[in-house]
C-alpha cells in the first residue's frame, strides 16, 4: 500500500475533491433533466436530494471515522460482508457508477463548449470533446496528488464563485423572485413517481461526498476531517445548485429548460446577461467539467488499485509498466471513453443513478445489519436512507420502463456482468 502516502491530502484539498465532482456535470447536464421529471418544481428537488443524500452519508461518515482507508467503500463493504462475492460486486457498482459520470461529465464538457460557436450538439463532435477531456484528465493524474489537490482546490473554488456569480446575476435581473419564467409551450404535468424519481439524479448530483471517503487514509486528520469535508462539500453543492436553480427557473421558461435539458444553464444565460453572459456560463461550464473528471478519475484509479491489493478483483497488465495504480488509471479512462461515445448525456445519466443507488443500499444494509453497533450507528437514520433509496429507486426505474426501456436494461446488464464476474 505504499502508493497511498498518509498525509498528502489536506481539508481544503479533500473539500476540492468532493466539490470537484459534485459541482460538474451534476448541475450543468442534471438541472434540465431534473426540470423534465419534476416541471416546476425542480429547484426543490435539488433541496429533497440534498436531505436524502445527508442521511445516506452518515453511513459513510461513521465508517469512514472508524475505518479511514484510501479504498474507502471497498473497505467498509469488507468489514461489513467480508470478502466475497458481495463485497467486490458492490465495490465494483461503485467503480462503475462513478466511471460512468466520468462519461457524464466529458458529454456536458462537449455540449457546453459548442454553445460558444452555436453548433449542434447532436454530432460526432460532443463525443470527440469529452474523449479529450479524458485524455486531458489522465495526464494530469499521472502528475500525482500534490498537484491534483492544488488544481482541484482552486477550480473549485473558481467554479463554485462563478456559478454563485451566476446565479446572483440571474436573480437580480428577475427580480429575485420566486415566480417561475412564463413563456414557451405547455410544459409536461409531473406526477408524484415522476418527481420522486427526480430526486434520484440529484441524488447523483450530490454522489461525489463518497470520492472522500475513497481517499481516507490519504487524507490529513481522518478521523475528524473526512466527516468535515463531506459535510462541508455537501452544503457548499447544496447552496450552489438550489441559486442555480432557481436563478433558471426565473429566467427560462420550463418548457425551453426541457428543450435545452443538456445545456439548460447557458439558455437560461442568453435572455438573462446575452452573449457575454453565454460565454460566461460556458467558461464556468469548462471549469467546472475539467475539475470534476480530474478528481473522479483520481478516485476511481485508487479505488480500483485498492480492490485489486485486497484480491477483491482480478488484475491484468496487458504489458504495461509501472505499479496498479497507474495500470487502473488506464482502465478507467477507456471505460469511460467508451461510455461517452455510445451514449447520450440522459441515458449515462440515468444508467449511473440506477448502479449507485443500488450500491448505497447494498451499503447501508451492511451497516445496519453488520456493523451498527461497531461504529455508534443511529439505527433510525440508516434505515431511513435505506428506504428513501427503495422508494427513489422503485420510481425511477418505473419511470424509465415506461419511456425508455433501454435505460433499465442496460443498467439490469451492468449489475449482472459485475457480479457474474465476481461470482465466477
Amino acid at each position: 500500500m505504499s502508493q497511498y502516502k498518509k498525509n498528502s491530502l489536506s481539508l481544503t484539498g479533500a473539500i476540492g475533491l468532493g466539490t470537484g465532482v459534485m459541482i460538474s456535470a451534476g448541475i450543468f447536464a442534471l438541472l434540465g433533466q431534473v426540470a423534465e421529471l419534476a416541471g416546476i418544481w425542480f429547484p426543490v428537488m435539488f433541496i429533497i436530494g440534498g436531505i436524502v443524500t445527508g442521511f445516506s452519508a452518515y453511513s459513510y461518515v461513521k465508517m469512514s471515522n472508524e475505518y479511514p482507508s484510501a479504498g474507502g467503500i471497498a473497505m467498509f463493504l469488507v468489514k461489513a460482508y467480508g470478502k466475497g462475492t458481495l463485497t467486490a460486486s458492490a465495490a465494483m457498482l461503485m467503480a462503475v457508477s462513478m466511471v460512468i459520470n466520468q462519461s457524464l461529465v466529458a458529454r456536458t464538457f462537449g455540449t457546453y463548449t459548442l454553445q460558444i460557436f452555436n453548433i449542434d450538439d447532436s454530432g460526432y463532435l460532443v463525443p470527440v470533446l469529452g474523449v479529450s477531456l479524458l485524455i486531458f484528465a489522465f495526464l494530469v493524474n499521472i502528475s500525482g496528488n500534490s498537484f491534483i489537490q492544488t488544481f482541484t482546490s482552486i477550480v473549485s473554488l473558481l467554479k463554485i464563485l462563478g456559478l454563485v456569480i451566476f446565479a446572483m446575476g440571474g436573480l437580480w435581473v428577475a427580480g429575485f423572485s420566486f415566480t417561475p419564467a412564463e413563456g414557451g409551450n405547455s410544459s409536461p404535468d409531473s406526477t408524484v413517481t415522476s418527481m420522486v424519481a427526480a430526486i434520484a439524479l440529484t441524488i447523483l448530483s450530490f454522489k461525489g461526498f463518497t470520492t472522500i471517503t475513497n481517499s481516507g487514509s490519504e487524507i490529513v486528520n481522518p478521523k475528524k476531517n473526512i466527516t468535515r469535508a463531506i459535510v462541508a462539500s455537501i452544503f457548499i453543492s447544496l447552496l450552489v445548485y438550489l441559486l442555480t436553480a432557481w436563478a433558471v427557473s426565473s429566467n427560462l421558461p420550463l418548457t425551453n429548460i426541457i428543450e435545452a435539458k443538456d445545456y439548460s444553464l447557458a439558455e437560461a444565460a442568453r435572455p438573462a446577461f446575452g452573449a457575454y453572459g453565454l460565454w460566461f456560463t460556458v467558461g464556468i461550464a469548462i471549469i467546472a467539467t475539467i475539475s470534476g473528471i480530474i478528481a473522479s478519475v483520481f478516485a476511481v484509479s485508487r479505488m480500483l488499485a485498492m480492490l485489486t491489493d485486497m484480491k477483491l478483483i482480478p488484475h491484468k497488465h496487458f504489458g504495461m509498466p509501472g505499479r496498479i495504480q497507474r495500470h487502473t488509471l488506464v482502465y478507467t479512462v477507456v471505460l469511460a471513453i467508451i461510455l461517452a461515445i455510445v451514449f447520450d448525456l440522459s441515458r449515462i445519466a440515468s444508467v449511473g443513478a440506477i448502479l449507485y443507488l443500488v450500491m448505497d443500499m447494498i451499503v447501508h444494509w451492511g451497516v445496519f445489519k453488520h456493523l451498527r453497533n461497531k461504529i455508534k450507528a443511529n439505527s433510525g437514520i440508516v434505515l431511513t436512507a435505506l428506504i428513501f433509496d427503495i422508494l427513489i429507486l422503485l420510481a425511477f426505474i418505473w419511470v424509465k420502463a415506461v419511456n425508455d426501456w433501454l435505460v433499465v436494461l442496460v443498467s439490469i446488464l451492468f449489475i449482472l456482468l459485475i457480479f457474474i464476474g465476481e461470482h465466477g
